[in-house]
């Protein structure tokens, strides 16, 4: 298969409830929720660690857990059923991650590399790791251990494709049953995922190719899948509708979306890559303050949208996004007193963004495909 080459803070300041929008232009809603990422420090781990989902080695137990995960659209809905919680570790090869899964009933079907696996119940990482949006990863496994690894060139909404040819050439699976798959004659207590993402694999889209190092954040989520599920001639199926549908599914998350669709990346959590946990240091998350400017500038961008699709042609006018009551509400004015208002060029069909911080001379900017990038 073809492999493809290719940073404490506050952070009330852009805490922002947004609107729903839906454009003819290909937008879906924007997240309907408060914009505050799961922010998660990742200590880095000397020595192997075993991938047979049993999470017996020291530094796993060190390691502290995420919060539970809780519906896709945030805490305003019903809360998930069963529990599900991550850990993360780093080493110079690889990412660690080791998910636990409460259920009660643990099903797995799909077999085969590639396969869609969330037609089952499963577990999905999203790494984007210079945070622009564009060219990240995703990666599915079920409790078979079967697995589906894509890359996305950028998010669906913004005209973004899969690429089911790009692998994880050396990724390390382990699975931990706590009771029995695929059997509906008794109750299980759940699953242990654990995974090994080589960064080798992930060099495409992280900032010149490279891993991490300390004090470098990446932009992270994760996702479970869960059918409702009833037992019919001694196996388990998807419950199903009047009409013989399926049920829809639920959908977890680590870091909620604010809507059902998990390819809107600037709501991903935050994880800070660490050295070594000891008793006398435990870093804290520090919250990168340009993340604000990065903020206003996708703020605007829905902006444009709702105008396009009122008007169908995007406007280079800030008034008319409320763009100087946005800059206000985030306080970006008060974190950089340099920071100037934004210049907006736009044509019917497109339009730039960009906002200079004067003191520093580095310029921050968004387009219509929603990419966020900066000169350095």
């Amino acid at each position: 298969m073809a492999h493809f080459k290719r940073y404490s803070y506050a952070i009330g300041f852009f805490i922002i409830t947004l609107c729903l929008y839906q454009s003819s232009y290909g937008q879906s809603m924007a997240p309907d929720i408060e914009f505050n990422p799961k922010r998660y420090v990742s200590y880095k781990v000397s020595g192997s660690l075993a991938m047979d989902g049993h999470l017996d080695e020291a530094a796993w137990e060190r390691a502290p857990w995420t919060d539970e995960f809780m519906d896709i659209k945030g805490d305003k809905v019903s809360q998930p059923r069963f529990k599900t919680k991550v850990k993360m570790l780093w080493d110079d090869s690889y990412f660690y991650i080791a998910a636990k899964l409460q259920e009660p009933h643990i099903w797995a079907t799909l077999n085969e590399r590639d396969a869609v696996i969330f037609h089952d119940n499963n577990f999905e990482v999203f790494i984007d790791p210079d945070g622009d949006t564009h060219v990240y990863y995703e990666l599915e496994v079920n409790a078979l251990g079967t697995y589906w690894d894509l890359m996305l060139t950028r998010p669906y909404r913004d005209g973004g494709k899969a690429i089911d040819s790009w692998d994880m050439r050396n990724i390390g699976i382990g699975i931990d049953i706590q009771g029995t798959l695929n059997d509906p004659s008794d109750t299980d207590s759940g699953w242990t995922l654990e995974l090994a993402i080589p960064w080798k694999d992930l060099e495409e889209a992280s900032s010149d190719g490279k891993k991490p190092s300390v004090g470098d954040q990446w932009r992270v989520n994760f996702s479970r899948v869960e059918w409702r599920l009833e037992t019919k001639g001694g196996a388990y199926q998807k419950k199903q509708d009047e009409s013989g549908k399926p049920l829809s599914e639920d959908n977890w998350v680590w870091s909620p979306q604010g809507i059902i669709n998990m390819h809107y990346p600037e709501m991903w959590g935050f994880v800070q890559f660490a050295d070594e946990v000891s008793e006398e240091d435990t870093p804290n998350f520090e919250q990168n303050p340009e993340e604000g400017i990065k903020w206003y500038l996708r703020r605007l961008y829905y902006r444009e949208y709702d105008y396009f699709e009122e008007s169908g042609t995007f406007t280079s006018k800030l008034n008319t996004l409320q763009g100087k009551k946005i800059f206000e509400e985030l306080k970006l004015s008060e974190l950089f007193p340099e920071l100037a208002l934004p210049q907006i060029n736009a044509t019917p069909q497109t339009f730039e963004i960009s906002i200079e911080n004067k003191q520093s001379g580095k310029v921050w900017f968004i387009r219509e495909n929603g990419r966020v990038w900066s000169t350095e």
